[in-house]
């Protein structure tokens, strides 16, 4: 495939859950005639919809959304995986004349792109199949020793991203023989691509407030009922996708471990934190030049400036947004340094 050559080749919202990347990513696709590329590690999931928060029909059919749907929930989808799938993407949307706009809280999604990753090393189904289920039941703080053990150099950030990638690194050490940074230090990766990064700030009251409301709504939209039917299709709970925030707790709740009520705090609390580790990595993990603004400004002011930012960098030949109205930055916005 041909890489992309132009120094800023997206678009990309970035923020904690709760930020309200999804209503400023449909105004500025509609601005500026683009196309969304879902940067969640949650919504490649199928039958996983309303506790990933993914976009509905309605909004697919009001901008072209690509990244979602891809996979089962039994399966694993890597960083490296979405560096290729977004690369393909990107260049399509490109070709058309349209502007790629990545969207999601999974940081680390991005960073392969802006930094790419090494090929990830092939490992045996079988093996890490189970070696996985054995890992992913383990309490939190016991994977952080694991890592600690196998991968002391990436212990830090692995533990800031979870234990999605915290069981990857262990996987991959125990697999190979070899650990995740020594396979990092390998070169031969694709190009960095560069884009026009934008992160949306929300004070931690408001944050806390939108995500309290958001839980409640997935409740009301047929939370309980979409993992009670992922249950009953065979999927169980320690599933790379069934692990996720909400379902888990809700699967706890289904097989008569607390109530529903205790169930959905629980998501409310493990929502916030999540927040507020997505905050962290982005404060220390952003390309330089990111463009922070705050998200509690009306969407429609929001994407006006994004799109005369876009512009002025250079953007896409044909495409100029309408950006009347709206300054190139106001006042409490700034660009990051790192």
């Amino acid at each position: 495939m041909n890489e992309v050559g132009e120094r800023d080749a997206f678009i990309a919202l970035v923020g904690p859950t709760g930020a309200g990347k999804t209503a400023l990513s449909l105004a500025l696709g509609e601005m500026l005639g683009g196309e969304i590329i879902s940067m969640d590690s949650r919504q490649v999931y199928r039958g996983m919809d309303i506790g990933t928060a993914k976009a509905t029909l309605a909004e697919r059919a009001r901008i072209p959304h690509h990244g979602l749907d891809l996979i089962d929930p039994d399966e694993s989808y890597s960083a490296g995986q979405f560096a290729r799938d977004a690369r393909r993407h990107i260049l399509g949307i490109r070709s058309r004349g349209r502007v790629p706009i990545l969207v999601g809280g999974t940081g680390f999604f991005l960073r392969s792109l802006t930094h790419p990753l090494f090929e990830e090393p092939e490992l045996d189904p079988d093996r890490r199949g189970r070696l996985q289920a054995f890992l992913e039941g383990k309490p939190a703080a016991e994977l952080e020793g694991w890592v600690a053990a196998l991968d002391p150099t990436r212990a830090r950030i692995a533990a800031e991203g979870g234990p999605q990638r915290m069981v990857r690194t262990c996987l991959v050490a125990l697999l190979t023989g070899y650990p995740l940074s020594d396979w990092h230090s390998r070169d031969g990766g694709p190009s960095p691509l560069h884009g026009l990064v934008v992160v949306l700030a929300v004070p931690s009251d408001v944050l806390d407030r939108r995500i309290d409301e958001r839980v409640s709504s997935m409740e009301r939209e047929g939370l309980v009922e979409e993992v009670r039917g992922l249950l009953d299709a065979g999927y169980r709970r320690a599933d790379p996708g069934m692990s996720g925030v909400g379902y888990r707790e809700v699967a706890d709740h289904l097989r008569g471990r607390g109530t529903l009520e205790e169930a959905l705090e629980r998501t409310r609390l493990a929502t916030r934190q999540y927040a507020r580790r997505q905050r962290t990595w982005f404060r220390r993990q952003l390309p330089t030049g990111a463009l922070e603004v705050d998200g509690t400004r009306p969407v429609p002011e929001l994407a006006r400036e994004i799109a005369a930012e876009w512009e002025r960098r250079g953007g896409l030949a044909g495409n100029r947004p309408d950006t009347r109205g709206g300054s190139r930055r106001r006042s409490g916005e700034r660009v990051l340094t790192g």
